[in-house]
């Protein structure tokens, strides 16, 4: 058996930083990873790209182990926390697959566990991609997706006591669109909506007039977004928060576009969507969070914010191939959203739960 070892990994300044390698080396395991598992390199990041989230340590705080075989990175371990919830932690385990069945993956596992429980961690989370494959599934309990039994990953976390809480689907879709069908489905919505509702539209940081109210729904995206029972914490956002967020990003070579939706009676934010674009045109854009406020649903501002910001990414931004974007399989109603604009599923997550 090859023998490796672990080792936590500094997060670099910079990834011009002279210690910036062994980070790099991590981010190039997630990307083969995810490769692996999705059958497609669409769900890739570059080092600079992630490093921003990296060194987000007040609100995210997180840390990243590495195992090496030969003095090569084969493996990579998050341990991820939040400073609002001492309860939960989210643990992220990654092996190469030439590397696998040498005890690396439960070596990380057994690593970030024991710190969880001297954390006094009560609850731990994990999401992994589940490549498909012929026989018997494991069902998740919301009566929505399923993922199968005899997968690496499934084995491995049934045999250390996790439990399927929840499937995420992943989902592409190709680019360009037809500007004329957008604009026809975006007319659509917009009479659907009515004249209580009026959209705007950003890049990158947030006018300052908006900032409390983006705020108030990042925090509703934690608890609005259905978890099924994962029973993910609260995440509380302020203005402050989003300011410094986006100032961090600005290190980033992705660009932000983001639309959001007005109830003009009130004067206030009630919903928003928001698109990440690489600077690489060769690679997808990742759709980020999007929300509307359960008392404002049922007037298709979830069509209405998805179409106009698809239009935004097509005029700024034009010539990616695709948008890549995750939903939970309950979630049919966002489902049916993406799917009426050409979104095909690529691949699947298990969102799975630990009690310690």
């Amino acid at each position: 058996m090859s023998r490796f070892t672990i080792d936590e990994v500094s997060i670099p300044r910079t990834i011009d930083s002279p210690d910036a390698a062994d980070f790099i080396a991590t981010v190039e395991v997630r990307n083969a990873v995810e490769a692996d598992g999705f059958g497609t390199e669409d769900l890739s990041y570059s080092a600079a790209d992630l490093l921003p989230g990296w060194l987000n340590t007040v609100y995210e705080p997180k840390r990243l182990f590495a195992a090496r075989v030969d003095g090569r990175i084969v493996a990579r371990a998050i341990y991820e926390t939040a400073i609002e919830d001492a309860d939960v932690v989210w643990l992220g385990v990654q092996v190469l697959p030439q590397f696998r069945r040498l005890g690396i993956g439960t070596a990380l596992s057994e690593l970030l566990e024991t710190m969880a429980a001297e954390d006094n961690r009560r609850k731990i989370i994990v999401y992994t991609v589940s490549k498909e494959a012929p026989g018997e599934r494991v069902a998740a309990p919301t009566g929505f997706g399923s993922v199968p039994r005899d997968g690496t990953e499934v084995r491995f976390l049934l045999s250390r006591g996790y439990t399927l809480e929840q499937v995420e689907r992943g989902s592409r879709l190709a680019l360009p669109l037809d500007d004329e069908d957008l604009r026809g489905r975006l007319d659509v919505a917009a009479v659907a909506a009515g004249a209580d509702y009026s959209l705007h539209f950003w890049m990158n940081r947030t006018p300052e007039r908006w900032r409390d109210d983006l705020a108030v729904l990042l925090t509703r995206m934690s608890t609005d977004a259905p978890t099924a029972g994962l029973e993910e914490p609260e995440d509380p956002w302020t203005a402050e928060r989003v300011l410094d967020e986006e100032r961090r990003r600005e290190s980033s070579p992705r660009t932000a576009l983001t639309t959001a939706v007005e109830h003009v009676p009130s004067g206030r934010l009630v919903g928003f969507t928001e698109l990440n674009a690489p600077a690489e045109l060769d690679r997808p854009v990742e759709q980020g969070d999007t929300l509307v406020l359960k008392e404002h649903r049922g007037h298709r501002l979830g069509t209405l914010l998805k179409v106009a910001n698809l239009l935004a990414l097509q005029s700024e931004l034009p010539g990616h191939p695709a948008v890549i974007t995750f939903n939970a399989e309950e979630n049919r109603h966002m489902l049916d959203v993406n799917e009426a604009v050409g979104f095909l599923p690529i691949g699947y997550e298990g969102a799975w739960k630990k009690v310690l």
